[in-house]
């Protein structure tokens, strides 16, 4: 028996949605937070806030924030590969780097999402490792809903924490 890899994993889905809505849905900030964030904020090399619907380049570092969490909890990074077409990659925090490659299959996208360099001591593999493949799953989840016109099943409420939708 292999050893489990405890420093990646790899997510995919299927979405009905042209490849370009998917690629748009990962890269621009308004369509960020109708599926995933609360506040997606990201700036340009020369530190100038990006408008909500311009694309994202490489370079660009962002500032996330998500719902069920107070304003302290803030994610940075910084956006390493934006082909503009297929292929989105970020550095996230301290978790690693989370690449999103997508397929034009025709009638659906497949969105195949690949955290890697995850730290592997302890407190990593359950932060980043589970954590982490935790929470992609229910926001890939989110984004086929919200692309295939169903809801956001996003928790908006601030009274109910420790939720697995927030």
């Amino acid at each position: 028996m292999s050893k489990y890899d405890w420093s990646c994993f790899t997510q995919k889905i299927y979405i009905k949605s042209p490849i370009g809505t998917v690629y748009d849905a990962w890269t621009k900030s308004t369509n960020l937070e109708k599926w995933f964030l609360r506040k997606a904020e990201f700036k340009g090399p020369d530190g100038v806030v990006k408008a909500g619907n311009s694309s994202i380049q490489k370079g660009d570092t962002y500032e996330w924030m998500w719902y069920g969490y107070p304003d302290s909890i803030v994610e940075h990074g910084v956006v390493t590969e934006a082909n503009g077409k297929d292929r989105f990659r970020f550095v996230f925090g301290k978790a690693g780097v989370v690449t999103v490659q997508l397929t034009d299959h025709g009638d659906v996208t497949e969105m195949l999402l690949t955290q890697d360099q995850i730290p592997t001591d302890e407190e990593s593999k359950v932060n980043y490792h589970i954590g982490c493949s935790t929470g992609w799953t229910f926001y890939e989840a989110n984004i086929k809903s919200i692309l295939e016109g169903g809801l956001d099943l996003r928790n908006k409420n601030p009274a109910y924490t420790n939720v697995i939708n927030s």
